[in-house]
């Protein structure tokens, strides 16, 4: 649940605290709970879910989440062989201590010496997850789970996501979705057949006890869709109108029932890669990608972000190298600001933070940093 504190003139997440925090030896966690109510008149607190307009915080405290494959290696390692935070309940008390409210699960194993075995995709290992997140005033807003892929729906694939969403219900998530696009295809007929099966899926997921469908991004969804232009052998078309795949997937599913996750390092990523298109009349078209564009005007079928960073790398085909949130080159000042409702979740992800053997600590010490560029964002 979101944190329910009294304000304070300086929020737990605020560099300033971090500092006081480690001078004094105390984690986040043990600061607030030493300092509560000190200055509990000394703020007014922005509207729920939206930043402060004078200078505050531009997500706030209880918006500010990671999705915990960015630190995958800490829950699978041995937990007997490190003093490091090992498997998900130790993970968990050492994001809290950072400072995180929100996290994003990316599915439910662990190491099998870690408190309550290698597999918590159970009904009985999500009841010790939701321990482990209350005890510790998390609250879970997604999960990278299971969507099924053939379609129509076999019996065993429907009862699989049921049970999907049964732990999301025990777990407490809003949302439940896949780290995978709709479809990788560029043909718009595969794009309907994808739609129709979300539809399909978000229609039992909000039965199921209102949970919201998203479907995450990378950069291939905003490759522009073939759907004009003389067909191939195979009958297929070569060229396009001039739309991008996700974007029509969106004019074609129900806002009600199918959500996104706008992984915004990719999206810049596609920003860099796809820029032209061939139209039906064989010309070459330019239309350059902008991210924010997509969301603004339906910024409710976006209720999670990755909160991705990326140094531009000229170099690269992906045009930036992937780097601690707050150290790279994408303005996330000015993506936040852009946005008009506070109710995103944005969820720092960093696909290279693992450090392998040279450092093992190296992915909870980037979430510690990345939090901290995360809170020092001002509107």
């Amino acid at each position: 649940m979101a944190s329910s504190q009294p304000p304070r003139s300086q929020p737990p997440g605020d560099p300033q605290d971090d500092a006081l925090g480690r001078r004094l030896g105390l984690s986040r966690r043990q600061l607030l709970a030493a300092t509560t109510g000190i200055a509990a008149a000394a703020a007014i607190p922005a509207p729920p879910g939206r930043a402060a307009a004078d200078g505050g915080p531009l997500i706030r405290k209880s918006k500010r989440g990671i999705i915990l494959y960015t630190v995958r290696d800490a829950i699978s390692r041995d937990p007997l062989t490190t003093g490091l935070p090992s498997g998900f309940r130790k993970v968990l008390e050492a994001l809290s201590d950072i400072g995180f409210e929100r996290v994003e699960f990316a599915g439910f194993r662990q190491h099998a010496n870690a408190e309550g075995g290698a597999d918590l995709e159970t009904v009985e290992g999500a009841r010790l997850l939701r321990r482990w997140l209350d005890d510790n005033g998390l609250r879970a807003e997604g999960n990278h789970g299971f969507i099924p892929a053939s379609w129509p729906l076999t019996q065993s694939d429907l009862d699989r996501f049921k049970r999907t969403l049964e732990i999301a219900n025990i777990l407490g998530l809003d949302h439940m979705g896949t780290g995978a696009d709709p479809t990788s295809s560029p043909y718009k007929a595969d794009w309907d057949v994808a739609a129709d099966k979300w539809l399909q899926l978000g229609t039992i997921a909000k039965a199921a006890g209102g949970t919201k469908l998203y479907t995450h991004n990378h950069d291939a969804a905003y490759d522009f869709l073939l759907d004009s232009g003389p067909p191939d052998a195979q009958g297929r078309p070569t060229r396009s109108s001039g739309i991008r795949r996700l974007e029509y997937f969106l004019t074609i599913t129900d806002p009600r029932y199918v959500f996104l996750e706008m992984d915004i390092f990719w999206a810049h990523v596609a920003q860099h890669k796809f820029k032209t298109f061939t139209a039906p009349d064989g010309s070459v078209q330019t239309d350059v990608f902008d991210p924010i564009a997509v969301v603004k005007p339906q910024e409710r079928r976006f209720p999670l972000f990755h909160a991705k960073d990326g140094k531009i790398n000229a170099g690269s085909a992906n045009g930036y190298d992937m780097v601690p949130f707050g150290t790279g080159d994408i303005d996330y000042t000015a993506f936040f600001r852009a946005l008009k409702s506070g109710h995103h979740y944005p969820m720092y992800e960093q696909d290279n933070a693992p450090g392998g053997t040279a450092n093992p600590g190296q992915s909870l010490e980037f979430a510690d940093l990345s939090y901290d560029n995360m809170s020092a964002l001002r509107a």
